[in-house]
C-alpha cells in the first residue's frame, strides 16, 4: 500500500508560486519549497520529480484557475439582454478578476510564460500538460464565437482572439492596469466595439 500523505501538495504549489512572483522562476527550488512548507526535499522529489516539476504544476493550477474564473464569468451572462455579446465581454475582463480572487496565481502566469516553462526541464507529464491547456481558451473562443455569429471558423475565433487576448494584454496587462477600473471599461467598450465590426464574412 502507498505511505499516506503527511503533507498537501497543494501547500508546495502555494509555496513555488508565492517564490516565482517574488524572485522569479529560479527562486523555485526544492529546497526553498521545503523551507517554506515544511516537506522535506525527498517528499517534494516524490510528488512532484524535479524543481521543474513543482513549478510546471503550479503554473498549471494557475492556468486551470483563470480559466474557471472565465468560464464562470461566460456563464454568468448566460440570461442578460445580448447575452453573447455580453458574455465575450465578460471573459475580455476575467484577467481583472482572476487578479481580484487569486493575486498570486495571477502573477505567476504573467511573470513565467507557457514558453518559459516548456523551456525548462519538465516532466513529459506535465510538459504534455503545459502544451494542451491553450486549448482551454481556444475552446471557449469557438464555443463564444458559435454564440454570436452562428459560426467557428478561423475568421470568427480570430476576432475572439482580438477580444480575449490582444485587446485585455494591451489594456490592462502591459501598462500594468489591471486592477483599475477606468482601464477595465476602456476594455469593455473596445471588445464592444470589435464586435460590431465583427469577422469577414
Amino acid at each position: 500500500m502507498p505511505r499516506p500523505r503527511t503533507h498537501d501538495p497543494g501547500a508546495a504549489l502555494d509555496a513555488a508560486e508565492s517564490l516565482a512572483v517574488r524572485g522569479g522562476p529560479a527562486a523555485v527550488t526544492i529546497r526553498a519549497v521545503a523551507a517554506a512548507t515544511g516537506m522535506s526535499n525527498g517528499a517534494l522529489y516524490h510528488t512532484f520529480g524535479s524543481r521543474s516539476g513543482v513549478l510546471g504544476h503550479a503554473w498549471l493550477r494557475a492556468a486551470r484557475r483563470f480559466h474557471a474564473v472565465q468560464n464562470e464569468l461566460v456563464d454568468a451572462r448566460s440570461d442578460v439582454e445580448d447575452s453573447a455579446a455580453e458574455a465575450i465581454v465578460a471573459a475580455a475582463e476575467a484577467p481583472s478578476v482572476f487578479a481580484e480572487r487569486f493575486p498570486d496565481s495571477s502573477r505567476l502566469l504573467l511573470t513565467v510564460s507557457r514558453e518559459q516553462l516548456l523551456g525548462a526541464d519538465l516532466p513529459d507529464d506535465v510538459a504534455a500538460d503545459v502544451r494542451t491547456a491553450e486549448r482551454a481558451l481556444i475552446d471557449l473562443m469557438a464555443r463564444l464565437a458559435q454564440r454570436q455569429w452562428g459560426r467557428r471558423d478561423r475568421r470568427a475565433v480570430e476576432v475572439l482572439t482580438t477580444c480575449l487576448v490582444d485587446l485585455p494584454t494591451a489594456i490592462l496587462i502591459r501598462r500594468d492596469r489591471i486592477a483599475e477600473p477606468l482601464a477595465r471599461e476602456q476594455l469593455r467598450a473596445a471588445v464592444r466595439a470589435v464586435l460590431a465590426v465583427g469577422p469577414p464574412p
